[in-house]
């Protein structure tokens, strides 16, 4: 079960999160689904982009799979399944819009990064759901050490908004500036709540991750927004 030390975790509340970023978002995303699923919360997860269709039989093709999935204390998977692919993509407005009442907790992929650590979104990115009060935005911390052309998706993009060339080597400084900028992670997430998860703490020393942690509470984040999440938490 995630240890997840946010407060929107445990207060009872109704939430609709959006996942952003790179660096492990549908592995977050599944690990905060099946821990309030357990506590005996009804989560829906989706995704506004695409994902890969869960084959642990937490899909539900309609309302009643979901009521059913539900019943057995699991959280369920909505969605459209992409002929060409396979991967779900959005669900259909009705079936989401009647369960969207229903759900507890309502999870959403909102943003791809084809498996870089951290990434800048292109115009039309991410995909936020209207309704969502959360945002939680999730960087690998794989990505220290690495240049922006390997370790993050649309590097130019990265290098124009750093200032740099797409080959400069990923320092804190630099992660916590595209974690933080309105053109990076934080992008559309107006009066919505920000939360950041550094994925993969279990990488760096404790005072590598106690540098990354006083970059964001410098430039404004609250230090109960920060997870620093180690593999297999």
């Amino acid at each position: 079960m995630a240890h997840c030390p946010f407060d929107f975790f445990t207060d009872g509340k109704k939430h609709t999160i959006c996942l952003v970023g790179g660096g492990g978002k549908t592995t977050v995303m599944y690990e905060l689904a099946a821990a309030w699923a357990a506590c005996g919360r009804k989560v829906l997860v989706l995704t506004s982009t695409h994902i890969l269709c869960p084959a642990d039989g937490s899909f539900a093709a309609d309302a009643a799979a979901v009521h059913n999935l539900w019943q057995q204390g699991r959280y369920a998977v909505i969605g459209t399944t992409e002929l060409s692919t396979g991967k779900l993509t959005v669900p259909p407005q009705d079936l989401y819009e009647a369960l969207q009442l229903q759900a507890d907790v309502i999870l959403c992929e909102a943003d791809g990064s084809r498996h870089h650590p951290c990434k800048v979104p292109a115009e039309h990115e991410p995909v936020l759901l209207p309704d969502s009060d959360i945002v939680l935005a999730v960087a690998g911390m794989d990505a220290l050490g690495n240049s922006l052309q390997q370790a993050c998706q649309r590097p130019q993009l990265a290098a124009a908004l750093l200032g740099c060339s797409a080959e400069k080597i990923i320092d804190a400084q630099m992660l916590a500036a595209l974690l933080l900028s309105e053109q990076g992670s934080r992008k559309n997430v107006g009066a919505r709540a920000y939360y950041i998860v550094l994925n993969k703490c279990d990488l760096l020393k404790a005072a590598q991750q106690e540098e990354m942690r006083r970059l964001l509470v410098g430039k404004g984040i609250d230090e109960h927004r920060i997870w620093l999440r180690e593999r297999g938490e």
